[in-house]
């Protein structure tokens, strides 16, 4: 008989404020926008998806979906929804951007 197993939800994995920055920071030095989004919705999912929704003024149900693989949210519910996991977003130069050793990295 075949073994089954259950996906892993990565959302129960991020029980610290300090987990879930290290989660989203990762997910932001992608460049797959898709990517970025689901992460966001799997942070949202482990801060308390009612919480997230209460802060932003958006439905849980249009949290979830606009988050999810597949989801394409607007930049103002990015936007609170970042602000609700306590976030905010940057600008900063490519060719001036420094690694975490203070070195300049290369510019595509």
């Amino acid at each position: 008989m075949a073994e089954k197993s259950l996906p892993l939800d990565l959302a129960s994995l991020l029980e610290t404020d300090e987990a879930i920055e290290y989660f989203v920071r990762d997910a932001m030095e992608d460049d797959d926008a898709s990517y970025i989004v689901h992460a966001l919705g799997i942070a949202a999912r482990a801060k308390g998806m009612t919480k997230v929704a209460n802060d932003t003024g958006l439905a849980r149900e249009a949290l979830y979906r606009s988050f999810s693989e597949e989801g394409n949210p607007s930049l103002k519910s990015t936007i609170a929804v970042l602000k609700s996991l306590g976030f905010g977003l940057s600008i900063r130069r490519l060719d001036e951007a420094l690694t975490e050793t203070g070195k300049p990295e290369a510019a595509e």
